[in-house]
């Protein structure tokens, strides 16, 4: 039987191109489209739900030239919530937004394997965006930004101050209270880049 016949026919026109897409630029060993998994009602642990939500907005993204930041699964597992951020040099629209939300919620769809219903969120990284992978630090190398830890480091777990850099598996920080420190990527569990509100100001004003 051919599921996809199932689907109204706007679905399945954009289904349908993005599978003729892929012949031309593979993705990997696995299928884009898991139609049999949907189906057979595979269930599938939280952080593998991540993780392919993860893949498929950044193929999604990339179809629309634009960065995927960062991907996420939030709230109760009886409706979670999907939280997309997107960004390119000259900033997004609600058209951009909208248009990956509207491709990306089709593939979600299809391949079914959120269990619940759920919420999907699209949206730009916003001015105190976050930094979530070693290349965020490096190239917002200089930025104001805050950091916190799972562990304690010189008796902090909470840093504020300026990204210097990375220098092998450490992120190198200028803190406000402690001075120069080295943090290790694999202890920091939230960190964003901080506006200068002061300094934005005096700019305006130059």
């Amino acid at each position: 039987m051919n599921f996809a016949r199932l689907l109204p026919p706007e679905r399945r026109r954009i289904i349908h191109g993005l599978l003729e897409a892929r012949r031309f630029r593979p993705v990997g060993s696995r299928p884009l489209f898991l139609l049999g998994e949907c189906f057979l009602g595979v269930t599938v642990g939280a952080s593998s739900v991540e993780k392919r939500v993860q893949e498929i907005a950044e193929r999604v993204a990339i179809d629309h030239g634009l960065e995927l930041v960062h991907a996420e699964v939030a709230g109760p597992e009886n409706k979670p919530i999907v939280r997309i951020f997107i960004d390119k040099p000259e900033g997004v629209t609600h058209e951009h937004c909208s248009e990956v939300s509207h491709h990306l919620g089709t593939i979600l769809d299809v391949e079914d394997f959120i269990h619940s219903s759920y919420t999907l969120e699209v949206s730009s990284p916003g001015l105190d965006r976050g930094l979530y992978k070693r290349a965020d630090y490096e190239r917002f190398a200089g930025s104001h930004a805050k950091m916190k830890t799972h562990r304690l480091i010189g008796g902090q777990r909470n840093f504020r101050g300026r990204l210097i850099g990375v220098d092998g598996e450490e992120v190198l920080f200028e803190d406000k209270t402690s001075g120069r420190i080295r943090v290790p990527l694999d202890s920091i569990v939230k960190a964003n880049i901080e506006i200068d509100v002061e300094a934005e100001l005096r700019a305006r004003k130059a």
